[in-house]
């Protein structure tokens, strides 16, 4: 596949003055980047990521062509364009016209749809529409260009937020949804089971987070969440939990290592986090159990 082109490298292909530009505000997954434009003709290379044409200021007959027969229409103010990625174009129109772009990331779209669909998805496409008005994503779009140029408190958290509800919209009226094969009701394999369980006993002494789970199963992490208890039938910190508990049993049965210490490798907090969890799970104080199971243990763990 040829190489995708980033935002920032578009001007190689359409040159156009730069009005407003995102570059350097901190946005993950997301940019903006304003323009005005001649009239032209011009071929739009595969970009790398989702791009959707705000129009500002300026109406023109517009002529655009992906692999089929050319599409027509006078885009002006309030009207925007959908530019799916990875796909060449060819776009011809005479009069300036300046235009807001905003790009999505795949990364972005695909974690959005994985959320709202509940299960993996491994392609969108935005529908070749040329001229639309939608005043949902022509709201959204204002509202991230005026972030661009406010770089308010919580810019790039604001940002995605208004990202996420404009892909969504999307995703309902104007893309098409590839998923992956998936377990019935949205649960994970036995095969992502074994990773997670893997991974979780290798790191009970860590702090181990929800993000770091839901990438083992490839996964938003709620979208992972769901799914895990679905097939678990325990929330993933609960399930982490009684990992914890049970090489804290199996310690406290088989060495004769200090409960402080075991606490510790099992990833509790102190000595008493185990002593209250262990209580509560096993109807008995660390102490309690071990004086119970006795000195005639072995030496393994």
């Amino acid at each position: 596949m040829a190489r995708l082109v980033p935002p920032e490298d578009l001007p190689n292909w359409v040159p156009g003055d730069m009005l407003c530009a995102s570059d350097h505000l901190g946005w993950k997954h997301v940019s903006l980047r304003s323009y005005r434009y001649l009239g032209q003709d011009v071929i739009v290379p595969a970009m790398r990521d989702f791009m959707i044409v705000g129009y500002r200021l300026g109406a023109t007959p517009m002529q655009r062509r992906f692999t089929g027969q050319w599409s027509h229409a006078t885009c002006a103010p309030g009207a925007v364009s959908l530019l799916t990625r990875a796909e060449q174009s060819h776009w011809f129109w005479r009069e300036t016209i300046d235009v807001t772009h905003v790009y999505f990331s795949q990364e972005l779209v695909l974690e959005v749809a994985s959320e709202v669909m509940e299960r993996p998805i491994t392609e969108v496409t935005l529908a070749d529409i040329l001229r639309l008005e939608d005043p949902a994503i022509t709201m959204a779009m204002e509202a991230i260009a005026a972030e661009a140029q406010v770089q308010g408190l919580g810019g790039a958290l604001y940002v995605e937020t208004l990202a996420r509800g404009m892909i969504i919209h999307l995703l309902r009226k104007f893309a098409s949804i590839k998923a992956d094969r998936d377990l019935p009701g949205g649960q994970i394999s036995p095969q992502q089971k074994r990773r997670i369980d893997e991974f979780i006993d290798s790191h009970l002494d860590e702090s181990i987070d929800l993000k770091s789970l839901a990438d083992l199963a490839n996964l938003a992490p709620c979208n992972f969440a769901r799914q895990f208890k679905r097939s678990t039938g325990k929330a993933p910190h609960a399930y982490v939990i009684e990992r914890r508990l049970e090489r804290a049993h199996r310690l406290l049965a088989f060495t004769s290592l200090p409960i402080k210490e075991i606490s510790a490798s099992c990833g509790f907090a102190d000595q008493a986090h185990l002593t209250r969890l262990f209580a509560r799970s096993r109807d008995r104080t660390p102490a309690a159990f071990r004086k119970e199971f006795g000195k005639e243990a072995s030496p393994e763990a």
